[in-house]
């Protein structure tokens, strides 16, 4: 019986979209009924974003409230392989991932069935992994791959490269001087090698080695930096989402995380870092190293 694949996302640049295209070209070409599904929502977000529209989503990404979705309508009920496209905001999965998982129907569907994710962010995209991972067990449904592509771009250069895209929806070099947004046309089409690694274990139904596989082909990396960063920040960003869920006038407490966030970025992560890199970091691999193997595996 013919292999039945489905890749469900979201996207509002098209970038997820080529993504998952490039991805499942292989399992297309092996010969499995790949079913492309598009999330939307009963209120969308429209794109390219204002930054008033972007940061009000913050405390509802953050503590995980589900929109509405349209309908799903998908052809079978049941599928060999599930594979789910989706973006971090705020360190958090987007609002659309985070409704799709906590759709009941859907839930269904990916129940006792492989799951492959696949992030596209601009670089910090470990806490949303892991609730993602958490809620897809939570689901029964099994993990069995994770692909987390990134801009690679120094942090301070990709933050104003992803501002310029995400508000005026262009992908282009702002001032002819910064790098183009987003991931890179390399790093996309590298995800075909990706998808043939998954063809030949969709074709044995054989899991056990691939997220292993994707880690040697660097379908998954960790940046230390990074990570440190990100674990700090979470904290910080759900004590913000709690404060302004509960005020009535959210205006300028949501003026104030930007701000917050400016200054946390181009000057309180440097200094954490440089810390980090003298007191911390010299006494810590095998810390370190617990963690990122924690972060890259699909099992918690």
């Amino acid at each position: 019986m013919n292999k039945k694949v489905l890749a469900i996302y979201y996207t509002q640049s098209g970038q997820m979209g080529e993504i998952v295209d490039t991805f499942t070209s292989p399992l297309v070409d092996a010969g499995f009924d790949v079913e492309k599904v598009l999330i939307k929502l009963v209120s969308g977000y429209e794109f390219p974003w204002t930054g008033k529209r972007f940061f009000s989503v913050m405390p509802s990404c953050v503590l995980g409230i589900p929109e509405p979705l349209q309908p799903l309508e998908l052809k079978e009920q049941k599928y060999d392989l599930v594979i789910i496209g989706y973006q971090p905001w705020f360190l958090s999965p987007s609002i659309p991932a985070n409704s799709l998982l906590h759709d009941e129907g859907f839930r269904d569907v990916i129940k006792d069935t492989p799951v492959i994710t696949i992030s596209a962010g601009r670089n910090m995209w470990i806490n949303s992994y892991v609730r993602v991972r958490n809620m897809l067990k939570e689901a029964g449904a099994r993990l069995v791959g994770n692909v987390a592509l990134l801009d690679k771009h120094p942090n301070p250069i990709s933050f104003v490269t992803i501002f310029y895209w995400m508000l005026t929806g262009k992908k282009d070099r702002y001032l002819n001087i910064f790098p183009r947004p987003g991931v890179s046309e390399q790093d996309i089409a590298a995800t075909v090698e990706y998808g043939r690694t998954v063809a030949r274990h969709l074709q044995n139904n054989d899991w056990g080695t691939l997220q292993d596989e994707l880690i040697e082909q660097k379908a998954v990396e960790i940046n230390y930096k990074l990570m440190f960063i990100e674990a700090r920040a979470k904290p910080i960003f759900m004590a913000w989402a709690k404060i302004i869920a509960k005020r009535k006038n959210r205006t300028p407490w949501l003026s104030a995380f930007k701000y917050y966030l400016f200054v946390a970025l181009f000057l309180g992560a440097p200094v954490l870092l440089t810390l980090d890199a003298i007191f911390l970091k010299p006494f810590s691999a095998k810390r370190i190293n617990r963690n990122k193997l924690k972060y890259l595996q699909v099992i918690n």
